[in-house]
């Protein structure tokens, strides 16, 4: 089943990027494997997947250690909070949920230990929603300013999640605030290495997502299946 539901999904990213006039090596897949099990993951990356997402510390550190020897690239794509990013600073590759000074502030804190350098995005509440994660668009500038000073912490783009829509284009205007603010940053004086990742788009909406500019789709459900909750 894994199989089959990578193959389609590949073809609907390449569809996806070809509508958009995009190259399919532009859009990264991110196989989000929340719930489901290390050997689930393992069929994933005999299909040739090594980016996994994982979104509770607990699941990732757990799924680490038993697949610690498979080349997996390891992106944590849930709510971060302060006191749990000591478990994942050593080995995660992508912290796409980043969505205040106070976590970067320890992820810098814990990275400057081991000199190592994290590589974050920022998370960016584009629907306004009091129940979604993430910074308020307007200040968008203002912590990527703040972030600039840390030696540890690399910003590398910014995420989002859409609001959940049958109609996967009424997601579309998140998407495209997402993708201005990317702009509008560049033209503040942001490098562009800090800003190259836009990670938006899931399992119902992420077609519509590549359109609009995503180079990281995030999809669990149509690779592994049902949840099991």
């Amino acid at each position: 089943m894994i199989s089959e539901n990578l193959h389609n999904i590949r073809n609907r990213i390449k569809e996806a990027c070809g509508k958009a006039g995009r190259d399919v090596s532009e859009v990264t897949l991110i196989a989000v494997s929340k719930t489901f099990s290390p050997e689930d993951i393992k069929k994933a990356v005999g299909e040739g997947i090594d980016n996994i997402g994982e979104s509770y510390v607990q699941e990732l550190t757990r799924k680490y250690e038993t697949l610690k020897n498979e080349p997996i690239k390891w992106h944590f794509v849930g709510p971060l909070q302060r006191n749990k990013v000591k478990y994942i600073v050593d080995f995660v590759h992508l912290i796409h949920s980043v969505e205040s000074l106070k976590v970067c502030q320890e992820i810098e804190k814990r990275a400057s230990r081991t000199d190592r350098e994290i590589n974050i995005l920022v998370e960016v509440n584009t629907t306004r929603e009091p129940q979604k994660h993430g910074i308020d668009p307007d200040e968008v500038t203002d912590v990527f300013n703040e972030i600039a000073v840390f030696d540890n912490v690399q910003v590398r783009g910014l995420m989002t999640m859409a609001p959940f829509v049958d109609d996967p284009n009424l997601a579309r205007p998140s998407f495209k605030l997402l993708r201005d603010l990317r702009d509008r940053l560049l033209d503040d004086g942001i490098p562009e290495f800090q800003v190259q990742h836009l990670s938006m788009g899931m399992s119902n909406d992420f077609e519509v997502a590549i359109e609009e500019g995503s180079t990281m789709v995030r999809i669990g459900s149509s690779i592994f299946g049902e949840r099991p909750y």
